[in-house]
């Protein structure tokens, strides 16, 4: 039985500048999205990511590569008072990233300046990943090529990493970690996830309407990326499926207020923290789905930016200052 909770009143808690923020994506986009095959999409997801690019952070550089023949963005900072002990360097953590695009959309050209503002705003090197998107690669293709890189980044003995990832991106990260579950993984920032099915309650019907990501898109997404039936137990295709929540490492969520989405957030961070592990959740309050890309535009993005870069060195030094 669904929720009877009423939509929200989106005049009530969105401001100004994330409204025309809205409108800046919503203008690309001149029939919904179900109508448009994955190649119309990918046109207008080009499109809509290079008007708002920010260009690449200043210092940041990068060399494309293969990781088990998934295509990777090796971002690295540089800088005049860098020591020049690269061995020193190399153990330190790296930061993994898995792009957002509902599994149909994206690669590393749409995520290039935010994997290069993460890197400058760390100091970490970041891998960003770009695995096969559906229709043309359905389920488990691009979770398999998750798990693939991350096995070759951990075997390379250059010390240990941080999974990342934004939408789609932190579902593969979530299920990457699960998977894997190994020492040298430790820790993981999930940003505005999709972690586990509708289960017709709570923000999935309080935001079936929310700007930018609606109920119907989710559907339709998963839709595309099975080509087949649901599979409901799955902690490949949903990381809350899974009956084991141990040996998960540290792990912050970053959700967004108005968003269907919003509540595997907690929800996930309440599973780590049963099995005993550290989890944290923060709501970026009076945003929208996608909201990386209002960074520089949008003080409360701005902000919750700020928040997953920090958590993310955090993660990286091997602390924890949120309060259990």
């Amino acid at each position: 039985m669904e929720d009877t909770m009423t939509a929200a009143d989106y005049r009530q808690v969105i401001d100004a500048p994330t409204r025309r923020f809205i409108s800046q994506l919503e203008a690309f986009y001149t029939n919904t999205t179900t109508d448009l095959d994955a190649s119309q999409q990918r046109v207008i997801y080009s499109a809509m990511c290079n008007a708002l690019s920010h260009g690449r952070a200043p210092g940041i550089t990068s060399v494309d590569r293969s990781l088990a023949g998934v295509t990777a963005r090796h971002y690295t900072k540089h800088c005049a008072s860098m020591s020049d002990d690269r061995a020193g360097q190399a153990m330190r953590p790296r930061i993994i990233y898995f792009h957002g695009g509902g599994f149909v959309v994206g690669g590393l050209d749409s995520h290039d300046d935010i994997c290069s503002e993460v890197c400058a705003a760390t100091g970490l090197d970041v891998l960003a990943l770009a695995y096969r998107l559906a229709p043309e690669h359905p389920h488990p293709a691009m979770f398999d090529d998750a798990v693939a890189a991350t096995r070759a980044i951990l075997g390379d003995g250059n010390g240990p990493v941080i999974l990342c990832g934004d939408s789609a991106g932190g579902n593969l990260a979530a299920a990457t970690a699960h998977a894997l579950r190994h020492p040298d993984i430790i820790g993981q920032l999930l940003i505005y996830p999709s972690l586990g099915p509708d289960p017709g309650t709570g923000s999935f019907i309080i935001h079936a309407e929310a700007p930018l990501l609606t109920r119907v898109d989710l559907h339709y997404y998963l839709a595309v990326r099975l080509n087949g039936p649901d599979r409901l137990q799955d902690p490949q295709l949903y990381p809350l499926a899974d009956r084991d929540f141990s040996r998960l490492p540290p792990t912050v969520v970053v959700t967004a207020e108005c968003d269907p989405l919003r509540d595997d957030g907690p929800a996930y961070c309440k599973a780590i923290s049963t099995a005993g592990g550290r989890a944290y959740w923060i709501d970026a309050q009076g945003l929208v789905h996608g909201f990386l890309r209002a960074r520089g535009t949008v003080d409360r993005a701005g902000r919750a930016f700020r928040n997953i870069t920090d958590a993310l060195v955090m993660l990286g030094d091997g602390g924890w200052v949120f309060k259990e």
